[in-house]
């Protein structure tokens, strides 16, 4: 019984969003800007491409804004994140 109950807990606890317009679920409070990459286009290659990374319907405090790598930021149920991928020259 405990278990369906963790598996329940968990469930509630997942949140929505949507990255280059695929919807995602996940059940962590913050997201890194590797994650969101990965989401995006899988395994990042840092050493030929480079990545831009925006969101949009974030938390009241920050609705809006950009990740760099090694930042992260707290997900909100229906967050969008747009993830531009471009060679690097």
């Amino acid at each position: 019984m405990n278990a369906i109950i963790d598996q329940h807990a968990a469930i509630e606890k997942a949140v929505t969003i949507t990255v280059n317009t695929r919807e995602e679920r996940i059940t962590s409070k913050k997201i890194s800007f590797d994650e969101v990459v990965s989401l995006a286009f899988g395994v990042p290659d840092y050493s030929t491409k480079a990545y831009t990374v925006t969101y949009s319907k974030g938390e009241d405090k920050k609705p809006k804004g950009s990740l760099v790598q090694g930042d992260s930021v707290n997900v909100k149920d229906g967050m969008i994140f747009d993830v531009i991928r471009t060679d690097k020259s």
